[in-house]
C-alpha cells in the first residue's frame, strides 16, 4: 500500500536491523552510514556557525537522524524504480527521550516531498533543504570529506561543525592527495614543458578545490575528455583518492574491531536460539569483513593499476578510461567502504580504546544484526 501524503507517518519500527533502534542510534556518532543531527546539535548549536550556515534551515528536520539505508524487500514498493539503497530521515517524537519512537521515511519514495512537510511541520516550498536532502542522495555513503566536497560543489556552504573530520585529518588527507596528484601531473607535462613547477602546483591546488575550472582545461586536454565526463570523473577521482587515504587508517582499526567482537562479553540470560544467532554472527562478521576488504581492494586496485600503467608508460588513455567509468566504480566503493567504516566507527564509538566491550545480550544482538545485514548486504552485490 502507497503512503499518501496526508497519512500518519510510520513509527520506526524496533526490528529494523539496518539502523537497530532509535534507542541504539542515540548511543551513536556520526558514521559513514549515520548523521546523527541530534548529536551535532547537543555539541554545537551555541556555535555561531551552527546558526548561520545550518545544514538544513527548517529546525526539526535539522536535528533529525539521516541514514544510508539498504533497501530490504518490504521497502521497494515505495519507490518507481528499483535501487539497493536510500536515505533514511528519521524524526524523533521527542527529542530527550528517543526511545519513544518516531516518524520516518525515505528521499525519492512516492510522495516523499509531502511527508517531510507534514513531519517538519513546513507548508512552504522548503527548496533549499529539498535541494540539500538529493544531493546527500546521490552520494553513496556519509563520509565527511565526500559530503562536504559534494555540497560545496554544489554551492551549498554548510558549518564544519556537521562533517567529523578535523583540520588535522583534512590537511593530511589533502597532503596524501597532492602526492598522488603532483606525480600524475609531473608525468602529462614533463615531455611538453607546457607546465613548470609553480604551474603544475597551480594544477594541483585546482584538483583538491570544489570547482573544477579552466585551470584544469590543460589536463583536460591530455585526456581527451568533455567538460562534463571530465567534471564527475575528476570528482570520484577525488574520491578513489580520499577512500585510499581512509583505508590506511581503516585497516588497522578494522583488525581491532574484529578481534574485540570474538572477545565481547555479553551479560544476561539468553535463549538457545539467541545464544546460536550470536555465536554464528561473531563469525560471520570475523569472515566478512576479510571478504569486504578484499572486495574493497580488487575496486582501488582497477584506479592503481590505471594509474600505474600512465606514470609507467606515459600513455593517458588508461586512466582516461579510468575517469569515464569513475563515477559508477565509485558508488560502488563507496557503499563497501561505508560499511565497514561504519563498523570500526560505530565500535570504537561504543567501546573505547582500552575498555572491555561489556553489553547486555539485547544490545549485543542489536549491534550484530546491525553489522551482519550491512556486510551481507553489500557483500552479495
Amino acid at each position: 500500500m502507497i503512503l499518501s501524503a496526508r497519512r500518519k507517518l510510520a513509527p520506526v519500527r524496533k526490528p529494523d536491523r539496518l539502523t537497530r533502534s532509535l534507542r541504539a542510534l542515540e548511543r551513536t556518532a556520526s558514521t559513514s552510514r549515520v548523521l546523527n543531527l541530534l548529536a551535532i546539535a547537543a555539541d554545537s548549536s551555541q556555535r555561531p556557525e551552527y546558526s548561520q550556515h545550518p545544514l538544513f534551515r527548517n529546525r526539526v528536520l535539522n536535528n533529525a537522524l539521516i541514514v544510508k539505508h539498504r533497501l530490504r524487500s518490504d521497502d521497494l514498493f515505495l519507490f518507481d524504480e528499483a535501487r539497493p539503497t536510500a536515505t533514511k530521515i528519521i524524526i524523533p517524537f521527542e527529542r530527550s527521550d528517543l526511545s519513544l519512537g518516531g516518524q520516518s521515511f525515505f528521499v525519492g519514495q512516492r510522495g516523499w516531498i509531502d511527508l517531510l512537510r507534514e513531519a517538519c511541520n513546513d507548508p512552504s516550498d522548503m527548496t533549499r533543504d529539498l535541494a540539500t536532502l538529493r544531493m546527500i542522495d546521490m552520494l553513496p555513503s556519509l563520509d565527511p570529506f565526500l559530503l562536504r566536497e559534494h555540497l560545496r560543489r554544489h554551492g551549498m556552504i554548510v558549518a564544519p561543525c556537521y562533517f567529523a573530520l578535523s583540520p588535522s585529518d583534512l590537511e593530511q588527507m589533502q597532503g596524501f592527495v597532492a602526492v598522488e596528484i603532483s606525480r600524475l601531473i609531473d608525468l602529462a607535462y614533463r615531455d611538453s614543458g607546457r607546465v613548470n613547477g609553480a604551474a603544475a602546483a597551480r594544477l594541483v591546488e585546482a584538483l583538491l578545490s570544489t570547482d573544477v575550472d579552466e585551470r584544469l582545461e590543460p589536463l583536460r586536454e591530455t585526456l581527451v575528455l568533455e567538460g562534463e565526463s571530465f567534471k564527475e570523473g575528476v570528482f570520484s577521482w577525488k574520491g578513489f583518492l580520499y577512500y585510499k587515504w581512509m583505508l590506511t587508517r581503516l585497516w588497522p582499526q578494522l583488525t581491532a574491531t574484529a578481534g574485540e567482537i570474538g572477545q565481547m562479553v555479553i551479560t544476561g540470560a539468553r535463549e538457545a536460539e539467541t545464544a546460536r544467532y550470536v555465536d554464528d554472527a561473531r563469525k560471520r562478521l570475523q569472515q566478512g569483513v576479510v571478504l569486504e576488504r578484499a572486495a574493497v581492494l580488487r575496486t582501488i586496485k582497477v584506479y592503481d593499476d590505471a594509474f600505474e600503467d600512465l606514470i609507467d608508460n606515459g600513455k593517458p588513455q588508461a586512466f582516461r578510461e579510468f575517469l569515464l567509468r569513475a563515477p559508477d566504480m565509485f558508488l560502488s566503493l563507496g557503499e563497501k567502504v561505508g560499511v565497514i567504516s561504519h563498523i570500526a566507527s560505530f565500535w570504537r564509538y561504543r567501546f573505547p580504546e582500552g575498555q572491555p566491550a561489556i553489553v547486555d545480550v539485547e544490545e549485543a544482538v542489536d549491534i550484530l544484526q546491525d553489522f551482519d545485514s550491512g556486510l551481507s548486504a553489500s557483500l552479495a552485490v
